[in-house]
């Protein structure tokens, strides 16, 4: 019988995390609880878990800066994305009324999803926690019959509470895109049409420009452009960049010719588009 996945997460089950992961992988998977992002690349690089799954982008809350860094300092290799809906509601355990809540409490991302509901309740204290699930199971554990939790409808049903508000997020198109990460590139031959990649350009007049020409050039479309400082270097820059392509030979040739105006430059991972929400 197959092994199941080792999958890391950032989080407890019945977390966002979770729940992008068995999107993903499927329910048969045996989830690698981790106390913060830098963790869960700790157990992949020590053999301890097979896969991590990583938030990188929140469509409200926006890039997650530091995993990007992450990513790049342990050169894992990005093998898949899943984009996951983030319906957020409040979570209390039975038998307690909205009016007799005084403390929100969840992770920071999912904190500021929120903020228009929460504008409407000043009355209501929000405290930052380390996850959404972990505030959900923490009321269930101390029964604190005046505090909510902001997180998922798995977290509701794995501990036991009841949802007293619905889909409180600001914004009900709300979705954060996950990276699936291995320790090695994939070298098996599997259909791929999207790839991230991370260089720097020199600091001069169009070095940037010249880049992107290239791709626009061979029909390359960037999906997504992230700059990040390089630590301690004044005016020089990490450009995380997400593209992806109809014509495998354009990408090839794109690739080549922008090797000649990047430094640092390195593949983090080719897959396939799985922008389904």
């Amino acid at each position: 019988m197959k092994n199941k996945p080792r999958v890391a997460i950032q989080g407890i089950k019945a977390s966002f995390h979770e729940e992008a992961a068995y999107k993903f992988f499927g329910k048969e998977i045996e989830t690698i609880e981790c106390n913060s992002f830098k963790q869960t690349c700790e157990k992949l690089e020590n053999n301890e878990a097979d896969f991590v799954i990583m938030a990188i982008e929140n469509s409200i809350a926006g890039s997650l800066l530091p995993n990007y860094t992450l990513i790049r300092e342990y050169n894992f290799a990005v093998t898949g994305e899943v984009y996951l809906p983030i319906q957020l509601h409040l979570l209390a355990l039975p038998g307690v009324k909205f009016e007799d809540v005084k403390v929100a409490t969840s992770h920071p991302i999912a904190i500021r999803q929120c903020v228009d509901f929460f504008d409407d309740f000043p009355q209501i204290t929000v405290i930052e926690g380390n996850d959404t699930a972990a505030c959900a199971k923490k009321i269930k554990d101390e029964q604190l019959k005046d505090t909510v939790a902001i997180a998922n409808s798995l977290a509701a049903e794995l501990y036991g509470l009841n949802i007293l508000e619905r889909r409180i997020e600001s914004n009900k198109k709300n979705f954060t895109r996950f990276l699936i990460l291995e320790q090695n590139k994939n070298e098996q031959e599997k259909p791929i049409n999207k790839a991230s990649i991370c260089f720097q350009v020199g600091n001069h007049v169009g070095a940037l420009s010249k880049v992107l020409q290239i791709f626009a050039e061979l029909n390359v479309n960037l999906t997504k452009i992230q700059s990040m400082p390089v630590l301690g270097k004044r005016n020089e820059y990490y450009f995380y960049v997400d593209m992806e392509w109809k014509e495998m030979e354009n990408y090839d040739t794109a690739i080549r010719r922008v090797l000649k105006y990047t430094v640092n430059f390195n593949i983090m991972g080719e897959y396939l588009k799985n922008d389904k929400v």
